[in-house]
């Protein structure tokens, strides 16, 4: 699907023999897709740092040195997140001047402001489990520049996750990461968001730590699944329930295509000199189609030259004011 739909050259890494057979019933453009060989792989079972230490030779290796080693552009995994940001700092170098990379994720909201997009990402989502207020600035910074690209959003705005809409808001990491990003230029910084506006679609750029920001996409995706299990045991449980389902199954039909995390690919590894992006580890087909899509316009626009620019004159414009907020908190 990938090779048909996007005009991309895919390195597809694996066992040679059973790639071959997969390939054997599909039609694709010729030289849009060659095999390199890996002789093992990491299970999603199986714990990242060990796993990688223990097979050189497995496919995440072998395909993260072929982006290392300039003969691939960028790397699209469906790994386990683990292993793949491991073997991502193993092989590529952090941009200048960034602290901390973080993982993006996509999410469907209500669009209660009728914006051109019904989409918003939140980030981090488990690159990290803690960061600090600059680290958390810096994941804003990336987050918009991404959507202003690969969401054609001009001026995306930002708001950071936190326990109250008030500057004053959560302990002194919070409160100063408010102010950072408040006197951030050519940041379109709206304030605190709280959990419960993160659905209505308020803002583009959701800003948080590791720890939080997994909790919040692993709830969202738990909540849609319910729904859906929840419809259908409606379905077979009354009649009138049964025709009620009917007239609002044009709106069901909906919520399936939002909540499909396949119409989104998958999720960004920013902050690396080299694109990342990690898809679901359930990917079907059109979901690893639409990850190497994002990635290959990731790459044509240069995401990561674009963060490296804007990491650059967040660092140079405001150190000296950071300094100075840093002796006031």
């Amino acid at each position: 699907i990938a090779a048909n739909a996007n005009p991309v050259r895919i390195l597809l890494v694996g066992n040679e023999m059973e790639l071959k057979k997969l390939l054997e019933s599909e039609s694709y453009p010729d030289g849009s897709i060659e095999i390199i060989h890996a002789s093992d792989h990491i299970g999603m079972d199986e714990h990242p740092r060990e796993a990688l230490e223990k097979k050189p030779d497995a496919s995440i290796h072998v395909a993260a040195r072929l982006v290392q080693e300039e003969k691939a552009d960028a790397l699209v995994s469906a790994g386990s997140t683990g292993t793949v940001v491991l073997a991502a700092a193993k092989y590529f170098s952090r941009i200048h001047g960034v602290r901390r990379t973080a993982i993006a994720t996509v999410y469907p909201t209500l669009n209660e402001f009728k914006k051109n997009d019904h989409l918003a990402i939140i980030l981090d989502v488990g690159a990290n489990v803690r960061c600090g207020a600059e680290e958390l600035v810096q994941f804003a910074i990336m987050g918009a520049a991404y959507v202003t690209d690969v969401r054609d959003e001009a001026n995306p705005s930002v708001a950071l996750l936190n326990i109250g809409e008030e500057a004053t808001k959560g302990g002194e990491r919070m409160k100063r990461a408010y102010q950072l990003l408040k006197n951030t230029q050519n940041l379109n910084f709206i304030g605190n968001v709280e959990g419960k506006d993160i659905l209505r679609g308020v803002v583009d750029v959701v800003v948080t730590e590791g720890f939080v920001g997994n909790i919040v996409i692993k709830t969202l995706e738990g909540a849609a699944k319910s729904v859906r299990q929840l419809t259908k045991m409606a379905f077979r449980a009354r009649l009138a329930w049964k025709l009620g389902l009917f007239f609002l199954r044009k709106a069901l039909t909906f919520l399936k295509e939002v909540t499909d995390y396949s119409e989104y690919g998958g999720a960004p590894l920013l902050g690396f000199d080299k694109m990342v992006i990690i898809a679901h580890g359930r990917s079907s087909d059109k979901a690893i189609s639409n990850a190497i899509k994002v990635a290959g316009k990731c790459v044509r626009d240069d995401i990561c030259g674009k963060i490296e620019k804007q990491i650059h004159e967040f660092e140079s414009l405001t150190g000296l004011e950071y300094e100075r907020m840093g002796q006031e908190y």
